[in-house]
């Protein structure tokens, strides 16, 4: 059933976030293109669990703190975030933006952590295999590239077209902090990869084998560089894999919970 935005604060910051669901903490990171409506993914995670998908600070109708001033101010912020909750054995899942700072937050400190599922994250760089631009994409472009099946990027762009001035100006709020997190350098930390080692709780690294954003070769490398990581890949799935496949997805989630 669709679960409505509630405010939530964690020290002097107010956010949005979605909560739905019973079981152990599931703790969403979304991506660039900020919160979503409560999506189908969510709704089989939380047969599982208690998912909790906040709005980062910046984007969308969240307060946009001075600073937080990149990634790994981010993933400090959630770990008070995480604090403020007083939750323990989180099951931590991150998409593309998202992705990058939940494993920034895990190289810091797993102890509030059970898992770590990692969803086509953004965050290192291997030189020769070139990531997608989407910041030089055209608009119907960047949809477009986000799916493997061009039938959701047609349903997106419908969307999009029938926006209110409203939602227009909450994704225009979403590109300015996108921006803000991956214009430079582009999409990565040039010293998160040399820290991955450092996390220590059971980890998926999940991708999508047409993903035009990051290329699948990354997930070798996330899957190389964290111990007892498990890769896991999505035949004829683009970047968007909560959106395309989202009970595939869900399911490969359960699967590494399970694994502590």
């Amino acid at each position: 059933m669709p679960v409505q935005p509630m405010k939530h604060a964690v020290r002097d910051i107010n956010v949005r976030m979605l909560r739905g669901g019973s079981g152990p903490p599931l703790l969403f990171l979304h991506g660039a293109n900020g919160l979503t409506p409560w999506l189908p993914f969510y709704e089989a995670l939380s047969k599982q669990f208690e998912v909790l998908v906040p709005e980062h600070p910046g984007f969308g109708l969240s307060d946009n703190p001075p600073w937080i001033r990149n990634v790994a101010d981010l993933a400090m912020y959630y770990l008070d975030f995480l604090d403020g909750l007083g939750l323990d054995n989180v099951h931590l899942v991150g998409q593309s933006l998202g992705g990058w700072t939940a494993a920034e937050l895990a190289v810091r400190n797993t102890s509030r952590l059970a898992s770590l599922s990692l969803m086509a994250p953004a965050g290192i760089r291997i030189k020769g295999t070139p990531c997608g631009d989407n910041f030089i994409w055209g608009p119907e472009e960047g949809v477009r590239n986000l799916f493997h099946d061009q039938s959701l990027a047609d349903k997106m762009l419908e969307q999009i077209a029938g926006m209110s001035d409203d939602e227009n100006d909450v994704a225009l709020t979403n590109r300015y902090a996108a921006t803000k997190f991956g214009w430079e350098p582009r999409w990565y930390n040039p010293a998160l990869e040399r820290w991955l080692h450092r996390i220590d709780v059971p980890t998926l690294i999940l991708w999508g084998d047409k993903d035009k954003l990051f290329p699948v070769d990354y997930a070798a490398r996330w899957g190389a560089r964290i111990p007892g990581s498990r890769v896991e890949i999505l035949r004829d799935c683009g970047h968007a894999i909560n959106l395309e496949m989202p009970d595939a997805a869900a399911a490969a989630i359960v699967g590494v919970a399970g694994r502590r």
